[in-house]
């Protein structure tokens, strides 16, 4: 657990499908357990520009310098929004323009987005 200038709690989560470090949601004492838990991403989806199809079709979780990049199944909501399915688990997106076409609805895709804009939420099953 890490501590950043503004006072959030940074985490190192793990999964099956990879590891990232991001903004701790929970209490002080739920950092260092097993929990399941809810990603919550600020940051908007954007088509070409940090969303772009995936380089393999098996879901992951990595960071690249700043950056946490999910990799799953997008699902378009056609509400101007968008879910990533990784493994089970879905994060919404904001889609920011230009719209993706309804043909990538389904499709593997990466998005890498700020390490600053997720959090991560825990709760009990």
């Amino acid at each position: 657990m890490g501590q950043v200038a503004d006072g959030r709690a940074t985490v190192r989560v793990r999964s099956e499908v990879g590891a990232a470090a991001a903004f701790w949601c929970g209490g002080p004492t739920g950092a260092g357990r097993e929990h399941h838990v809810e990603w919550t991403v600020e940051e908007a989806m954007a088509w070409g520009g940090n969303t772009r199809p995936a380089s393999s079709f098996s879901p992951g979780v990595e960071e690249e310098g700043g950056r946490i990049v999910f990799r799953g199944r997008l699902g378009l909501t056609g509400d101007g929004g968008a879910m990533l399915e990784v493994a089970g688990t879905h994060i919404l997106f904001d889609l920011a323009g230009p719209q993706p076409s309804p043909a990538v609805d389904g499709t593997w895709v990466e998005i890498s987005v700020e390490r600053n804009s997720v959090s991560l939420w825990p709760y009990l099953l």
